[in-house]
């Protein structure tokens, strides 16, 4: 190429150079007012997330919202829902530890079967009988030791304190050996058995072992919390742990609480009575589950289980575990369970009451005699030093009346023995006041 030949280069025009230019500028402009408008969001967010989210969530967190199952969150629990299924393993887990099987042995007399000849002596005298006729006999060779029954209970201190039924333990003759969760056995000593509920307690030792620096130590027995019965709800979900049956040990059964406040007459180990507020559940009940825990969903011990209706499906009863409470407690203070004894045998009345006994009144407590002629006032009683007798009417206690719904029973479960009260008494068509000191009663 000539030096000369260059390429032919045109200048540009000045509106071209001017549209550059501007759009140059615009370019520079929307980066700024992206650039500005991002930091505008993001210090929105920050204030967002301080001045509202946080606060929010600090405030849901420390408040019990019902979750699936009816669990109620906790501190724990405060940001995650879980469901009644994972609840109900975590329940078990928790609780299973502290449920031990109670087996109950007892010297039983061994017998031999023998047969008799009843002509024996005509044989002595005149030959042998005619008759080839032998008589089966039984008779006492000795004694063995032999299980004769199994149970539940739950462990509530770590020194090895157990709840469990009244009449569980109610043969004085017996032995009884509590297994625990992991296969350990230890013997068993009734401590107290409760005269008006089927509760008793009894203690197991703990071993003794040697920690890391060679000392004795005591091991400790896993426990289950206790929780509140006066809370609990009809429709809620619970769960019976125990011995199935004496042999299936922590067999586990869920269901509902069915009813509240129910009153039931009870058998069992030679004892009938009446039980008063009891829980009822639709968890199965089986044989070898008395003394076992009624647990709730957050591994709570609500009630003992007590008794099932052999006649019927999923019909079982607990005993609120704040009656045990006070069980417990005084066992820890005074080392027995005792109760106020005001000393009276006596029917609520009810409108068939009232028309039968042609009474004034459509509550309160009748005294009577007993089914058997038994005195309708003990000797010797709160009762008796007072001057109650025979067919007064008890109206009321400390102003509080006597209703089906509120027995004298019940009312004087809330006194201690020694507390003076005041009764109101229907004596014929007269009414009075009357102070008893009320006395006590033990097993």
């Amino acid at each position: 190429m000539n030096l000369y030949n260059l390429p032919n280069l045109k200048m540009p025009s000045i509106k071209k150079l001017i549209k550059s230019l501007e759009e140059k500028k615009n370019f520079k402009l929307s980066v700024f007012t992206f650039v500005v408008f991002a930091l505008f969001w993001f210090l929105v967010g920050v204030l967002f997330i301080t001045y509202i989210y946080y606060p929010i969530g600090n405030y849901l967190k420390n408040i019990n919202l019902p979750l699936i199952g009816g669990v109620q969150r906790t501190s724990l629990e405060s940001e995650v829902c879980i469901s009644e299924e994972e609840a109900a393993v975590r329940a078990v887990k928790e609780v299973s530890p502290a449920v031990v099987s109670i087996i109950v042995s007892k010297d039983v007399p061994i017998v031999e079967e023998y047969f008799y000849n009843p002509f024996k002596e005509y044989e002595q005298f005149f030959g042998p009988s005619p008759f080839e006729y032998q008589i089966p006999q039984y008779r006492q060779i000795g004694t063995e030791k032999k299980e004769i029954g199994g149970a539940s209970g739950v462990i509530i201190s770590e020194d090895g304190i157990i709840l469990t039924n009244k009449h569980v333990v109610s043969d004085e003759e017996a032995e009884y050996i509590v297994f625990t969760n992991d296969g350990s056995k230890y013997p068993a000593k009734v401590l107290a058995r409760d005269p008006v509920q089927d509760l008793a307690v009894i203690k197991i030792e703990p071993e003794k072992q040697m920690d890391e620096s060679g000392n004795a130590a005591v091991k400790s027995f896993p426990t289950a919390r206790l929780g509140d019965s006066d809370s609990l709800e009809i429709g809620q979900t619970v769960i019976t742990i125990g011995n199935a049956l004496g042999e299936f040990r922590n067999t586990v059964s869920k269901g509902v609480v069915s009813g509240l406040g129910r009153t039931i007459t009870a058998s069992g180990g030679g004892i009938i009575e009446t039980l008063e507020d009891v829980i009822q559940t639709d968890a199965a009940i089986n044989k070898g589950n008395s003394g076992g825990p009624l647990v709730n969903l957050k591994g709570e011990v609500i009630g003992i289980n007590t008794a099932t209706v052999l006649e019927a499906q999923s019909i079982g009863f607990s005993i609120p575990i704040n009656r045990a409470k006070r069980d417990i407690e005084q066992i820890k203070s005074l080392g027995k369970i005792v109760y106020p004894f005001l000393g009276v045998r006596y029917v609520l009345v009810n409108e068939k009451i009232k028309k039968d006994n042609n009474l004034s009144v459509d509550y309160g407590a009748l005294i009577v005699k007993g089914d058997n002629g038994e005195k309708a006032v003990w000797p010797d009683s709160a009762a008796y030093k007072a001057g109650l007798k025979e067919n007064d009417v008890i109206l009321e206690v400390n102003g509080e009346r006597i209703t089906q719904e509120n027995s004298l029973a019940k009312i004087l479960m809330r006194y201690n023995p020694n507390d003076k009260i005041s009764l109101k008494v229907l004596r014929e068509a007269d009414e009075m006041n009357i102070e008893v000191v009320l006395g006590e009663r033990t097993e």
